[in-house]
């Protein structure tokens, strides 16, 4: 009897076990912990390509902001998450002394109306793209987009140097992984 139940408790320990990682419970995204992901000078594979058009219509172009580090925040206006961090991303954008671009990247938002009143809202001082059919996510490696938010941040390349998953856990967390992009 005790053989027949194994292959059973195994099998519901693994479901059981992948709930919360895959799951999207009544939230309808996954969230992140703030967990945060740096990578070696030597580790940060090519430059990222992205361009389009940002929430007023006008062009954006990442490859335009090479010699800079530059934050690209994925957001959406219905996210919770996305809300809490806003003020340390607004924080940060602002401050003289921080030498970064910033970039917003809008998801599933379905109209730029919602993207709008979210950086009126919240003061969003960066410029957005607006992409409900997820394009522009195409432009950077899936593993590293599994959450809403997530900001990457990109060396002076364009190389993806850090990745944090979920809010930015402070303004001055967000400085400090600025900081170390910018030095490798």
């Amino acid at each position: 009897m005790r053989r027949a139940l194994l292959p059973l408790l195994l099998l519901v320990l693994a479901l059981t076990g992948c709930e919360s990682v895959g799951s999207t419970g009544d939230k309808g995204y996954i969230s992140g912990d703030g967990q945060i992901l740096q990578y070696a000078g030597a580790d940060r594979g090519v430059p990222i390509e992205l361009s389009g058009t940002d929430l007023d219509g006008e062009p954006l172009d990442i490859e335009d902001l090479r010699g800079r580090v530059v934050v690209v925040n994925f957001w959406g206006s219905w996210c919770g998450p996305c809300q809490s961090e806003a003020p340390d991303l607004v924080e940060v954008a602002t401050d003289p002394e921080v030498d970064a671009a910033f970039v917003g990247v809008n998801v599933r938002d379905p109209s730029v109306a919602q993207a709008e009143s979210f950086v009126r809202d919240y003061g969003i001082p960066f410029p957005t793209f607006w992409d409900p059919n997820g394009e522009a996510l195409l432009s950077f490696p899936v593993s590293l987009l599994r959450t809403t938010p997530t900001t990457l941040v990109l060396d002076s390349q364009g190389r993806i140097a850090a990745r944090i998953s979920g809010p930015v856990p402070s303004a001055r967390t967000l400085r400090d992984v600025i900081s170390d992009a910018g030095e490798a």
